[in-house]
Formats: structure tokens, sequence, C-alpha cells
């Protein structure tokens, strides 16, 4: 009998433990050796240091935590230390060097959410959405210097919904993405893997998206302003400025979740002009260059997640309400 892959996981956010969880509860494959991911950070309102999701997931299994920086000289030692012989990578957030890749005989290998070599990058999922593709998925790849540049071992596509968001979509490609990685890992730990170089040719970037880029915009088609929502839901936060008169200062507003008028059920208005805020009984529109938004849940400042209608209601808002 084969004996299991010793397997060094590196990974930071909720959307690495699918695939941390699914490696680890198959012994009879893998052996998760160690794992290595980013600094306690500050969270919530008393800015309390926190575990990441996978430090979390692996204190609670037991599986040791690398607290070293991976751009110490010695961290290649510190990795060898482990008996690990092959590594995984899903949403780690760090670079690793070339002397850490070499010190694993097997390598490391990435589990990315794009169709490389399209959307390289720190917010592929995001990106997607934002363009407009109707097709996205996964990517296990071996690393190298280059940024998500190296050979690719497996695939897998997913169709992108009419209504998802970015954050729905990343979690479908983190379960799905599990699956994709154990069985690259299962072929590398057996001989089989045949990796093939990434095609040639000029791609889109996923650049990370920053809260600046999540200001939404209304003298734009609606159907661009919906992919924008989508794409930055939930992060960083699709947002826009609130003007209860037309001279008023401009209040924060997220919206959460928005829909075209082609799939409302609600009658919207023959005209509202880009930006220009109206609120029915049972639904509320919000003007673009072309036909209206239906906005569905929103967030003020300082106040909860609710649905546009009800928040409408209790804001009672003018007939010169706009966002910009």
């Amino acid at each position: 009998m084969n004996q299991p892959l010793k397997i060094v996981f590196a990974g930071t956010p909720i959307t690495a433990v699918p695939a941390l969880e699914l490696l680890a509860s198959d012994p009879e494959h893998f052996q998760v050796v160690a794992v290595l991911t980013r600094p306690d950070a500050p969270q919530g309102r008393g800015r309390k240091l926190t575990p990441s999701p996978v430090k979390q997931f692996a204190q609670e299994r037991g599986i040791a935590v690398l607290e070293s920086n991976p751009a110490e000289h010695d961290f290649p030692e510190v990795i060898r230390a482990t008996g690990a012989t092959c590594g995984a990578v899903v949403a780690y957030g760090r670079i690793l060097k070339q002397p850490v890749l070499d010190a694993l005989d097997q390598g490391w290998f990435n589990l990315h959410f794009s169709l490389l070599p399209q959307w390289r990058g720190a917010a592929p999922v995001q990106r997607a959405i934002w363009s407009g593709e109707q097709v996205s998925g996964a990517t296990v790849f071996q690393l190298t210097r280059g940024m998500d540049e190296g050979p690719i071992v497996a695939q897998s596509t997913v169709e992108i919904g009419e209504h998802e968001t970015s954050g729905e979509l990343l979690d479908r490609l983190a379960h799905d993405g599990s699956h994709l990685l154990a069985a690259a890992l299962e072929a590398v730990a057996e001989g089989r893997a045949n990796p093939q170089p990434q095609p040639q040719g000029a791609y889109e970037v996923a650049q990370k998206i920053t809260s600046s880029d999540a200001h939404i915009r209304f003298d734009v088609p609606a159907f661009a302003a919906d992919r924008h929502i989508r794409a930055c839901t939930p992060e960083p936060g699709a947002w826009c400025y609130l003007h209860e008169q037309a001279d008023s200062e401009g209040l924060l507003l997220h919206v959460l979740r928005a829909q075209s008028a082609a799939s409302s059920e609600h009658e919207p208005p023959q005209s509202l002009a880009a930006g220009k805020l109206m609120a029915t009984k049972k639904a509320v529109w919000l003007g673009t260059q072309t036909e209206p938004l239906e906005l569905l849940e929103v967030k003020a400042a300082g106040k909860k997640a609710m649905k546009a209608a009800d928040w409408a209601r209790g804001a009672r808002l003018s007939d010169q309400a706009y966002c910009d």
C-alpha cells in the first residue's frame, strides 16, 4: 500500500478551509503535517487579534501551525523539517520565493479560482463577474516564480449564475475546487500528473478591487451597474452616496443586492434619470443610463442590512432623493 502524501497546506481565509478539510479528512491518501497561514489579524470593533479561519481549523484538528515568516532566510529548513514532500496552496496571500518552492521534492500546487491563464491575480472571481463572463472555473497549477504562471495540472468549469454575487460564486468554487485539488495531488503522488505549460498571450489580470473601485456608477447601462454590484458583494461592498434632497449632503449607502427591471415582478417606472431614486409600496428603483435597477437589499450607514422596500419606508425618501 502506498504511503499517504505528506503535505504542507498554505492558506488563510474561509475560502481555503474546504480544501484543507477535504485533505485532512482523507488519511488514506494525504497527511497534512503542517499549516502555513497569515499572522493573527485585528477583527471587529474591538480590533482583537483573531486567528485566520485556516489556523482555527488546524488548531481544532491538532495540525501544527507554522508561525515563521516565509521570507526569512531559514524558512526552507523549517519546511523541510515538517517531513512534507509536497505543498498545497489556496488563497494564502503571500508570495513564496524560489528557495521555499525548492524545499519540497514534489513541488507546490496552487488552487486558483479562474480558468488560467485568464484572470491571474488577486481577484479572479470578482473580475470575471464584473466583466460579464458567463463561465468561470478553478485551476490547479504548479507554483513557479511568475504570478500564477506555472504549468497546469487540472481544470474544471462552472457557469456563472445570472444573479450570482462574487461571494456566492467563490463559495461554489471553493467547494468544487477542493475536489479538483485533491484529485490533482493524488495524481502527483502516483506519478500520473502531467502539468502542461499555460498558453502564451495577452490575458486580463485580476487586480485587487479596492473600496474606491466599489463606488457604484449609475451613468452606465443597467447591466453594467448590476455586474459591478454583484462583483463587489460581499467584499469590499458596493456603495454610493444617498442624497435625501437635491442639495443635501451624501450619506453612505451599501447596495447588497439588485436586479434588472426585466427580472422584477414589479412594474418599473417608464423613465428614471441616472441616479434618481423612486420608491413604491413594494419596490425601490434606481435610474441608470438605460432601464432602472430594482434595489433588493441595502445597508445604510449605522444600520443593519435590510430589504430595500422596508428601508425606503423607514427612510421616508423625498421625490428629490438620488444617489451618486
